[in-house]
């Protein structure tokens, strides 16, 4: 488990990326968040 400190991913900037890439698109890139994105439009399409 992880409890801070260096991480390979902050250090190449991978997560930045795909930060900007999400607020860009306005699409998660998590799946989980994906799919809560998803589940919400499809609830306001019958509501």
């Amino acid at each position: 488990m992880n409890k801070g400190g260096w991480s390979w991913k902050r250090q190449f900037g991978v997560t930045n990326a795909k930060r900007r890439v999400s607020r860009a698109t306005g699409i998660p890139w998590t799946k989980s968040g994906r799919q809560r994105k998803v589940g919400g439009l499809i609830w306001k399409l019958f509501k």
